[in-house]
């Protein structure tokens, strides 16, 4: 728990305060301490100490790693990032005021990005309508709602990406279906037969084409494409084994996520199917208890469980049962282009909402040697340091014609954590002129002078001379 680094935490002293409907007095003698200290603290003016962090939680039942964690960080990054649009150009706000928006009223700061996201959408919408009128087709309508793979993970991240009653749900499953390491597939099909009376049947690339999972409902049967290797056949039918056997609680954590289309519920439920599956070919104890004994070493963890690459550093992001966490991860992948099409931040580290990830980033160099883990020493902006651990995703092969993308996954945790990772081991954590300065994105990065940007902050002018070329893409005048 990283509390030295976050300990002005006031506002959430606070916040916690009120909504206990507890007055300064009540509190700072419940803490054993001054209402005049209380009143320090929960202005920031005073930080609060290991003692009175280990007070707090055993007066008040507080999980103390929730507590410790700066979610301030995030909400202010989101709220830097949407003022950093030209729409608020002579806007001047102070980075201070956005820190006190982000800390004081988290719920005004989401609410403004969330605001901010339907204008951006409402925007390429126009766009693109402006875009079909001035063309032959004609305009049968256009759809504003909010994008729903933007709400899932927005749920999923609040919810740290850990669902405990689908690993309960996992761990009776292997209790039930008498289910064995090695021979899961075994044990599964078994289990959807005798329980459920679905078979399983791998398919011919020629039938299936490029599905790779079908439930064919006439026949009850589950239809797997030859193509699929056994990690990803595993997978798939324990995705098969969840929809079949847990219906009820997938509903369940749907409707408590709230969302506001029939797309992101769908979205979702097929997410957390998703989740019971990591956790089922990967239970929660076993796999912790390994990924602690081998510190982390992933092609190991690989291997010992039958599983994917990126199989592995999914589960890795969601060990954060009460009492026995894992390393916070974050979990990225993106394809050869930048395109991100998974992310869950984590570990404190922050991604853009409305951007593409920093080109100095180690995830962009695993395409140039792919099967390769490649790892980082990443500096942010804001001080901040990760380790990052980066490599490309073995393709599902498509035949001689098929033409599969190239992904490749990162995950990362704070460089404090490097010591309980075989991959910190040759790195000079002390040194920071080892890192790598990293930003969130090109559009809000503050680092003026970067060679690599792929295009310059939304909150600066340009300084443009014919006469003059500089090895950096952008010249940027002074504010």
């Amino acid at each position: 728990m990283a509390v030295e680094k976050k300990a002005m935490l006031g506002h959430k002293v606070r916040r916690y305060r009120q909504e206990q409907n507890l007055s300064q007095t009540e509190m700072a003698a419940m803490l054993e301490i001054s209402p005049s200290y209380l009143n320090l603290i929960e202005h920031n003016q005073r930080p609060v100490t290991v003692p009175l962090l280990f007070r707090l939680g055993q007066v008040f039942q507080i999980d103390l790693r929730e507590f410790a964690q700066d979610e301030a960080s995030a909400l202010a990054a989101g709220l830097r990032e949407v003022l950093s649009d030209p729409v608020f150009e002579g806007l001047k706000v102070r980075e201070q005021e956005i820190r006190e928006v982000a800390e004081v009223s988290p719920s005004v700061a989401q609410a403004v990005m969330n605001l901010y996201k339907a204008y951006a959408e409402m925007r390429e919408d126009t766009q693109a309508l402006v875009e079909r009128l001035a063309g032959p087709d004609e305009v049968h309508g256009l759809d504003v709602q909010t994008f729903p793979i933007e709400e899932v993970r927005d749920f999923h991240q609040s919810q740290a990406n850990h669902f405990p009653e689908l690993e309960t749900a996992a761990e009776a499953l292997w209790q039930d279906a008498g289910l064995e390491h090695g021979v899961l597939y075994q044990g599964m099909t078994r289990y959807l037969q005798s329980v459920h009376g679905i078979g399983v049947k791998v398919m011919p690339v020629d039938i299936m084409g490029e599905t790779l999972r079908r439930f064919d409902f006439h026949r009850r049967r589950v239809l797997l494409s030859e193509m699929l290797p056994p990690p990803g056949q595993n997978f798939q039918l324990a995705v098969q084994v969840a929809l079949a056997s847990q219906g009820e609680l997938l509903d369940r954590l749907v409707a408590k996520a709230n969302l506001s289309s029939p797309d992101a519920e769908k979205l979702c439920r097929i997410g957390l199917a998703g989740a019971f599956a990591g956790a089922v070919l990967m239970p929660y104890d076993a796999f912790l208890a390994s990924a602690k004994e081998l510190r982390y070493d992933l092609e190991i963890l690989q291997n010992r469980f039958g599983v994917s690459f990126e199989q592995v550093c999914h589960r890795l992001t969601t060990l954060q049962r009460k009492g026995a966490r894992g390393v916070p991860f974050f979990f990225i992948r993106i394809d050869h282009a930048g395109n991100i099409s998974k992310r869950l931040s984590g570990a404190g580290f922050i991604f853009a909402r409305f951007g593409g990830t920093c080109p100095r980033w180690i995830i962009h160099d695993a395409f140039r040697a792919p099967g390769t883990i490649h790892t980082q020493q990443a500096s942010m902006p804001d001080g901040s340091t990760f380790l990052t651990i980066a490599r490309t995703v073995d393709p599902i092969l498509g035949g001689h014609h098929g033409r599969q993308p190239r992904l490749a996954v990162a995950m990362g945790c704070d460089m404090g954590q490097a010591k309980n990772l075989v991959y910190g081991d040759t790195m000079d954590v002390k040194n920071k002129q080892a890192a790598t300065e990293v930003g969130v994105s090109c559009r809000i990065c503050e680092r003026l002078d970067c060679s690599q940007r792929a295009h310059p902050p939304l909150n600066h002018r340009l300084r443009l001379d014919e006469n003059v070329r500089r090895f950096a893409p952008f010249s940027i005048a002074p504010n």
